[in-house]
């Protein structure tokens, strides 16, 4: 199978294409970070998939449909997983031009190239974010629930993915599926992300900034996990068009018996 891996060179994206290489699929992989601050993590990540089995690698902004288009005219993929876009919830607020770019033009540029090739199975990233703040302590999770009411930028962008995703399934027999991602953590993971964050702290004896006096809970899954999602998805074999699955541990964790476990770890005390 040919593949096209978006965002081959963030977290999520090259462990997928590390997996998929081993499964001796045909892998392509586009990214674009020179404007990143995080240029160096992602070269890095793409130099180990080099060495590790190599990967035929194209830098493409997924917004220039100009760049797009002659990817999937050269290689006419059997499968699109798109995991190209800006993620964090609090620099989208501050950066929402950014993010409308990267998380909504990129993923309109992606689908409509989709369907003018003929890719057979469309698989994208999308956020735990689109549940919204809770009402209650409930903390379990269905796709079945609402997600009209976003609190963020970040979260209205992978919402608005989900819903063209929608659109195309419906206007043109496409199938997607959208994957609803809930705080993933792991080696080679982003420097700006809860868990590798709160660690620095701990060990440089930064105070850790706790939000509502730590009455806030997160799903945590493991990065080896989540590909297992991702291959399973891939598998299935189905005639539904649109699909959207939560991938996580179905199990919330209090941020702050999270920090009391880094802290055992480390054997450092936090700095309040």
């Amino acid at each position: 199978m040919k593949v096209l891996i978006t965002g081959v060179a963030g977290f999520i994206g090259s462990h997928l294409a590390h997996s998929m290489l081993t499964q001796w699929h045909k892998v392509i992989g586009v990214d674009f970070f020179e404007r990143s601050d995080a240029r160096l993590l992602n070269r890095m990540r793409l130099d180990n998939l080099h060495k590790t089995k190599g990967i035929e690698y194209h830098n493409v902004d997924i917004a220039d449909r100009d760049q797009v288009e002659p990817i999937f005219s050269l290689h006419k993929f059997d499968m699109v997983i798109n995991l190209a876009g800006q993620a964090g919830v609090r620099s989208s607020i501050k950066n929402p031009d950014l993010y409308a770019r990267s998380n909504v033009q990129g993923f309109l540029t992606i689908i409509e190239a989709c369907k003018k090739y003929d890719v057979k199975h469309l698989v994208y990233a999308s956020s735990s974010s689109v549940y919204g703040m809770r009402d209650n302590m409930d903390m379990t999770f269905s796709t079945d629930d609402r997600t009209d009411g976003p609190v963020s930028f970040y979260a209205a962008t992978k919402k608005m993915n989900e819903l063209t995703a929608h659109v195309y399934s419906h206007l043109f027999n496409m199938r997607t599926t959208g994957l609803r991602f809930f705080t993933v953590y792991g080696p080679w993971g982003r420097p700006d992300m809860m868990v590798y964050k709160f660690t620095y702290n701990i060990y440089n004896k930064i105070p850790i900034d706790i939000y509502n006096h730590g009455e806030m809970f997160r799903e945590f899954t493991y990065i080896d996990d989540i590909i297992d999602g991702i291959n399973i998805v891939i598998k299935n074999e189905t005639d539904v068009k649109y699909m959207l699955y939560n991938i996580g541990s179905n199990e919330s964790i209090k941020i702050l018996d999270f920090i009391d476990v880094l802290e055992e770890e480390i054997g450092i005390g936090a700095v309040s």
